[in-house]
């Protein structure tokens, strides 16, 4: 199963379908991006190859999804 096919699963379920999800990937591709989003991706970061960028993209994306990002504790309701 690949990250997509898990997107999709997480959607289906009435549990899992509003948690937020991070596509965090190598592809660059357009329709990568546009099939995640379509599944109900809540973003898609294009993870760097050197570690350096890889160290900085992860603190913004701590800092984001933990410090400015509303959101509920109980997603589900």
């Amino acid at each position: 199963m690949d990250g997509l096919e898990v997107l999709a699963h997480l959607r289906r379920d009435d549990k899992t379908k509003l948690i937020p999800v991070v596509i965090r990937t190598s592809s660059d591709e357009e329709i990568d991006i546009i099939e995640s989003y379509k599944l109900g991706a809540n973003s898609y970061i294009r993870k760097p190859v050197d570690f350096e960028g890889f160290c900085k993209t992860i603190k913004t994306l701590g800092k984001y999804w933990l410090e400015l990002n509303k959101h509920t504790l109980n997603p589900t309701g």
